[in-house]
């Protein structure tokens, strides 16, 4: 597999802007500025790059309550986004979506969601549009492996196939519900095998592996557009916080110490520069520089979001739909 180093290169920066994002927040948590729960990607950064490497602006995504990185991903801007988290009038949503509400219609973000399993019914509406419209689009729905269980995300699945609506399913297999292991809640070890149910195929992958990721969704994407309908990705990844930044111990009461670093040993960044620099497709000065420059404008879009001000109470009932 032949990737160019532009996108190389790019893959590497979102992955970097994901993780001093995450990073940001993760301090600002701690310190009890951040209102609501935040729920981090720190981990499977390489699951949202992947996919998002293979979408235009044009293109659409659906993301979940832990939907920071897939907005980053799909190109959403540092600055609005971390306003948004604080609540303030100059993020994304206006500081009424939060964490978990970011959406960006301009870049193709339909929202993320915080109901577990609401993205695939959303998704494949999004996805019939495109088709009735005769549009060379794609939807990319991105979900866990808890929302597999959801009978909504089971509705659309069975839907998408029938009538070959173009949108790919990425399932993040993080290996936990909130707290609840996957075998403890799923009778089956490859969520990927579902999509035999619905005629549609199943792809399982490495998520810690940014190239494998993309190469999948590549073929995922080039089935959708050509009108054979969807198809089931399944990235075995893991978070390396907790379910939320509220979770004791990041987990631990629930997961090994040992579980934790060995998967913290496959950080799917520290892979990607290792790749890099093994194979001299950059220096491993030039990625410092990168990393500086990401680092850089995280902290400039914390700066933004805390001199930015908070919606005007009379505010309160604008934007409502419901």
């Amino acid at each position: 597999m032949k990737v160019a180093k532009n996108l190389l290169l790019e893959m590497l920066k979102k992955m970097l802007e994901i993780r001093y994002f995450e990073e940001k927040v993760v301090d600002q948590y701690a310190r009890g500025a951040v209102p609501g729960l935040a729920h981090l990607y720190i981990g499977e950064e390489a699951v949202a790059v992947g996919a998002c490497m293979n979408l235009t602006d044009e293109d659409y995504i659906t993301s979940t309550h832990r939907g920071h990185g897939h907005c980053i991903a799909k190109g959403g801007e540092l600055k609005p986004m971390m306003a948004e988290l604080f609540g303030k009038e100059t993020g994304y949503c206006k500081g009424k979506g939060g964490s978990m509400h970011i959406a960006a219609f301009n870049k193709g973000i339909l929202g993320a969601m915080g109901i577990v399993g609401s993205g695939g019914p959303i998704a494949v509406g999004a996805a019939l549009g495109i088709k009735k419209q005769k549009l060379d689009r794609v939807v990319v729905c991105f979900f866990g492996d808890g929302a597999s269980n959801e009978g909504a995300t089971h509705e659309a699945m069975n839907f998408a196939s029938l009538h070959k609506v173009p949108v790919v399913f990425v399932c993040e297999n993080n290996l936990y519900g909130i707290s609840v292991a996957q075998h403890r809640h799923q009778a089956i070890k490859d969520i990927a095998v579902r999509a035999a149910g619905y005629n549609m195929p199943g792809v399982i992958v490495d998520g810690m592996d940014v190239l494998a990721v993309y190469e999948a969704v590549k073929e995922a994407v080039k089935r959708a557009k050509s009108g054979k309908g969807p198809t089931l990705v399944e990235c075995k990844t893991y978070r390396f916080r907790g379910h939320h930044e509220g979770d004791p111990n990041q987990g631990l009461r629930y997961r090994t110490k040992e579980e934790m670093v060995d998967w913290r040993k496959r950080c799917p960044i520290e892979s990607l520069k290792a790749k890099l620099v093994k194979e001299k497709v950059v220096k491993k000065q030039e990625i410092d520089a990168i990393e500086e420059d990401v680092e850089r404008r995280v902290e400039e879009a914390f700066v933004y979001a805390m001199e930015s001000p908070f919606p005007k109470p009379e505010e309160a009932l604008e934007d409502l739909f419901a």
